[in-house]
């Protein structure tokens, strides 16, 4: 039976270190909480079943980071590819972005950045929320196919987690 839905798992990278002013943005790494937050965060994952078939990441270095600990404590086990246009997108160039992602992924994760995620959150379900460092919001949309996602299509935040509240 065809997927009436897909999913989209949005994450916002971890809390980034500042601490080398020399080092262009893109190139910031983690800093020691970032380094704890996302491997919780994928931990929690696994518990809860929150299982994407795609992670998406941005190809910044704290989102790469991201990308690998919440993968590697998720024991996801599935394709992790590195998007340069995921770095500082706005929410149409994310949405272009995943209307190329092939049909037999049913639930996709992104990781990037504010205020692109956050933009985009409010954009795909009407409801701005806060997405604090290492956040994840689960969103269901009502297509069969990304090729028919756009900026009208109305999805539903069924939750969003913060660090904070997973413990």
């Amino acid at each position: 039976m065809e997927q009436q839905t897909k999913t989209l798992f949005v994450l916002r990278h971890a809390k980034s270190s500042w601490k080398d002013d020399s080092l262009p943005d893109h190139d910031r790494p983690l800093n020691s909480r970032g380094e704890g937050d996302a491997p919780r965060m994928g931990a929690f994952m696994q518990e809860q079943g929150l299982e994407p078939e795609l992670l998406l990441t941005s190809t910044a270095r704290r989102a790469r980071r991201t990308a690998t600990l919440v993968a590697d404590n998720s024991n996801f086990s599935g394709e992790i590819r590195q998007v340069r246009d995921l770095y500082h997108a706005d929410p149409e160039e994310i949405i272009t972005l995943l209307r190329r992602v092939p049909d037999e992924y049913a639930r996709v994760m992104i990781v990037g950045h504010n205020p692109g995620l956050e933009d985009l959150l409010e954009l795909l379900t009407g409801d701005w929320e806060r997405l604090p460092t290492a956040a994840l919001a689960q969103i269901t949309l009502p297509i069969l196919r990304w090729q028919a996602l756009n900026d009208e299509t109305e999805g539903h935040l069924l939750h969003l987690w913060t660090p904070r509240e997973i413990g």
